[in-house]
Protein backbone atom coordinates (compact mmCIF):
# COMPACT_ATOMS: atom_id res chain seq x y z
CA UNK A 1 0.00 0.00 0.00
CA UNK A 2 1.34 3.32 -0.80
CA UNK A 3 2.16 6.05 1.86
CA UNK A 4 -0.12 9.21 1.47
CA UNK A 5 0.95 12.42 1.42
CA UNK A 6 -0.87 15.90 1.91
CA UNK A 7 0.83 18.91 -0.16
CA UNK A 8 0.76 22.24 1.80
CA UNK A 9 2.45 25.87 1.74
CA UNK A 10 4.52 27.37 4.12
CA UNK A 11 6.40 31.03 3.49
CA UNK A 12 5.49 30.31 -0.20
CA UNK A 13 6.98 26.87 -0.03
CA UNK A 14 5.27 23.88 -0.94
CA UNK A 15 5.97 21.14 1.03
CA UNK A 16 4.61 17.30 1.38
CA UNK A 17 3.31 16.09 4.39
CA UNK A 18 3.00 12.63 5.46
CA UNK A 19 -0.78 11.51 6.72
CA UNK A 20 -0.63 9.43 9.30
CA UNK A 21 -2.97 6.64 9.60
CA UNK A 22 -6.30 6.62 12.14
CA UNK A 23 -5.10 4.53 15.11
CA UNK A 24 -8.42 4.56 16.51
CA UNK A 25 -9.47 1.43 15.22
CA UNK A 26 -6.74 -0.58 16.38
CA UNK A 27 -7.65 1.08 19.75
CA UNK A 28 -11.54 0.27 19.51
CA UNK A 29 -10.82 -3.25 17.78
CA UNK A 30 -8.24 -4.65 20.68
CA UNK A 31 -10.47 -3.08 23.58
CA UNK A 32 -13.80 -4.62 21.97
CA UNK A 33 -12.46 -8.28 21.29
CA UNK A 34 -11.21 -8.36 24.56
CA UNK A 35 -13.65 -7.05 26.34
CA UNK A 36 -16.11 -9.78 24.58
CA UNK A 37 -13.78 -12.64 25.33
CA UNK A 38 -13.55 -11.54 29.44
CA UNK A 39 -17.65 -11.08 29.72
CA UNK A 40 -17.74 -14.09 28.01
CA UNK A 41 -16.01 -15.53 31.09
CA UNK A 42 -18.62 -13.00 33.18
CA UNK A 43 -21.54 -14.56 31.35
CA UNK A 44 -20.60 -17.70 32.50
CA UNK A 45 -19.71 -19.91 29.17
CA UNK A 46 -16.14 -20.51 30.75
CA UNK A 47 -13.42 -19.85 33.44
CA UNK A 48 -11.13 -17.22 34.06
CA UNK A 49 -8.23 -18.87 32.12
CA UNK A 50 -4.83 -17.73 30.30
CA UNK A 51 -6.71 -17.17 26.96
CA UNK A 52 -8.35 -13.86 28.92
CA UNK A 53 -5.25 -12.72 30.38
CA UNK A 54 -3.01 -13.12 27.18
CA UNK A 55 -5.84 -11.37 25.24
CA UNK A 56 -5.49 -8.48 27.99
CA UNK A 57 -1.99 -7.90 28.34
CA UNK A 58 -0.67 -8.53 24.15
CA UNK A 59 -4.16 -7.20 22.63
CA UNK A 60 -6.64 -5.05 24.84
CA UNK A 61 -3.80 -3.80 26.57
CA UNK A 62 -0.82 -3.32 24.35
CA UNK A 63 -2.31 -2.32 20.89
CA UNK A 64 -4.29 -0.03 23.33
CA UNK A 65 -1.28 1.58 24.38
CA UNK A 66 0.29 2.33 20.81
CA UNK A 67 -3.18 3.58 19.51
CA UNK A 68 -2.76 5.97 22.64
CA UNK A 69 1.12 6.68 21.59
CA UNK A 70 -0.31 7.16 18.02
CA UNK A 71 -3.18 9.62 18.72
CA UNK A 72 -0.91 11.57 20.80
CA UNK A 73 1.49 12.54 17.78
CA UNK A 74 -1.80 13.39 16.53
CA UNK A 75 -2.98 15.57 18.95
CA UNK A 76 -6.04 13.99 20.20
CA UNK A 77 -6.10 14.50 24.16
CA UNK A 78 -9.37 12.19 23.74
CA UNK A 79 -8.37 9.48 22.44
CA UNK A 80 -5.05 9.13 24.06
CA UNK A 81 -6.29 9.57 27.88
CA UNK A 82 -9.14 6.89 26.18
CA UNK A 83 -6.74 4.15 24.87
CA UNK A 84 -3.66 4.92 27.25
CA UNK A 85 -6.13 4.28 30.62
CA UNK A 86 -7.89 1.55 29.31
CA UNK A 87 -4.62 -0.64 27.53
CA UNK A 88 -3.85 0.14 30.84
CA UNK A 89 -6.71 -1.44 32.69
CA UNK A 90 -6.59 -4.75 30.84
CA UNK A 91 -2.39 -4.33 32.37
CA UNK A 92 -3.45 -3.87 35.48
CA UNK A 93 -6.65 -6.09 35.50
CA UNK A 94 -4.13 -9.25 34.65
CA UNK A 95 -1.62 -7.83 37.21
CA UNK A 96 -4.10 -8.15 39.85
CA UNK A 97 -4.90 -11.82 39.22
CA UNK A 98 -1.66 -13.03 38.44
CA UNK A 99 0.21 -11.46 41.64
CA UNK A 100 -1.62 -13.72 43.73
CA UNK A 101 -0.79 -16.68 41.96
CA UNK A 102 2.52 -15.94 42.02
CA UNK A 103 2.66 -15.75 46.07
CA UNK A 104 3.52 -11.82 46.04
CA UNK A 105 0.83 -9.75 47.29
CA UNK A 106 -3.15 -11.02 48.43
CA UNK A 107 -5.68 -11.36 46.33
CA UNK A 108 -8.16 -8.35 46.11
CA UNK A 109 -10.95 -8.95 48.70
CA UNK A 110 -14.52 -7.83 47.14
CA UNK A 111 -14.88 -4.75 48.84
CA UNK A 112 -11.14 -3.85 47.17
CA UNK A 113 -12.38 -4.80 43.90
CA UNK A 114 -15.43 -3.08 43.82
CA UNK A 115 -14.14 -0.07 44.69
CA UNK A 116 -10.88 -0.80 41.59
CA UNK A 117 -14.64 -1.71 39.51
CA UNK A 118 -16.68 1.71 40.93
CA UNK A 119 -13.62 4.01 40.46
CA UNK A 120 -12.75 3.05 36.85
CA UNK A 121 -17.05 3.44 36.25
CA UNK A 122 -16.66 6.71 37.34
CA UNK A 123 -13.58 7.41 35.25
CA UNK A 124 -15.81 5.67 32.02
CA UNK A 125 -18.68 7.99 33.32
CA UNK A 126 -16.86 11.54 32.69
CA UNK A 127 -15.24 10.19 29.50
CA UNK A 128 -18.76 9.27 28.16
CA UNK A 129 -19.36 13.98 28.51
CA UNK A 130 -16.49 14.15 25.99
CA UNK A 131 -18.18 11.90 23.58
CA UNK A 132 -20.84 14.34 23.26
CA UNK A 133 -19.48 16.15 21.18
CA UNK A 134 -17.47 13.20 18.77
CA UNK A 135 -19.81 10.37 17.60
CA UNK A 136 -23.23 8.71 18.34
CA UNK A 137 -21.03 5.14 17.88
CA UNK A 138 -18.45 6.71 21.05
CA UNK A 139 -21.51 7.38 23.16
CA UNK A 140 -23.01 4.22 23.21
CA UNK A 141 -19.40 2.19 23.72
CA UNK A 142 -18.44 4.70 26.82
CA UNK A 143 -22.28 4.71 28.13
CA UNK A 144 -22.36 0.87 28.21
CA UNK A 145 -18.90 0.84 29.46
CA UNK A 146 -19.82 3.08 32.65
CA UNK A 147 -22.70 0.45 33.06
CA UNK A 148 -20.51 -2.83 32.93
CA UNK A 149 -18.07 -1.44 35.51
CA UNK A 150 -20.87 -0.23 37.96
CA UNK A 151 -22.90 -3.25 37.53
CA UNK A 152 -19.62 -5.53 37.84
CA UNK A 153 -18.56 -3.28 41.48
CA UNK A 154 -22.48 -3.86 42.59
CA UNK A 155 -21.91 -7.64 41.69
CA UNK A 156 -18.23 -7.48 43.80
CA UNK A 157 -19.81 -5.37 46.81
CA UNK A 158 -23.47 -7.56 47.24
CA UNK A 159 -21.73 -11.14 45.97
CA UNK A 160 -25.00 -11.77 43.69
CA UNK A 161 -24.10 -13.94 40.96
CA UNK A 162 -27.62 -12.67 39.37
CA UNK A 163 -25.84 -9.18 38.55
CA UNK A 164 -22.29 -10.68 37.75
CA UNK A 165 -24.30 -12.38 35.14
CA UNK A 166 -26.46 -9.60 33.91
CA UNK A 167 -22.89 -7.54 33.43
CA UNK A 168 -21.63 -10.06 31.89
CA UNK A 169 -24.11 -9.62 28.44
CA UNK A 170 -23.68 -6.31 28.94
CA UNK A 171 -20.23 -6.82 28.73
CA UNK A 172 -20.49 -8.34 25.44
CA UNK A 173 -23.23 -5.35 24.06
CA UNK A 174 -20.23 -2.96 25.04
CA UNK A 175 -17.31 -5.28 23.33
CA UNK A 176 -19.35 -5.66 20.00
CA UNK A 177 -20.04 -1.99 19.93
CA UNK A 178 -16.94 -1.11 20.00
CA UNK A 179 -15.77 -3.79 17.21
CA UNK A 180 -18.43 -2.85 15.28
CA UNK A 181 -17.23 1.12 15.28
CA UNK A 182 -13.42 -0.02 15.04
CA UNK A 183 -14.23 -2.02 11.72
CA UNK A 184 -16.67 0.61 10.45
CA UNK A 185 -13.90 2.84 10.67
CA UNK A 186 -11.57 0.84 8.87
CA UNK A 187 -14.19 0.24 5.84
CA UNK A 188 -15.51 3.78 5.61
CA UNK A 189 -11.77 4.53 5.24
CA UNK A 190 -10.89 2.42 2.98
CA UNK A 191 -13.82 2.74 0.64
CA UNK A 192 -13.25 6.83 1.23
CA UNK A 193 -16.96 7.22 1.83
CA UNK A 194 -19.33 6.99 5.05
CA UNK A 195 -20.57 2.83 4.08
CA UNK A 196 -22.00 2.23 7.67
CA UNK A 197 -22.61 4.77 10.04
CA UNK A 198 -20.35 5.08 13.46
Amino acid sequence: MEEEYATITIDGRKLSKHIAANPAPLGLIAFGLTTVLLNFHNAGFYPMNSMILAMGLAYGGTAQIIAGAMEYKNGNTFATVAFGSYGLFWYSFAILLLLPKMGLAEAPDATSLAAYLFMWGVFTAVMFVGTLKISRGLQVIFATLAILFFLLALADITGNEMIGLIAGYEGILTGLSATYVGLAEVINETHGRDVLPT
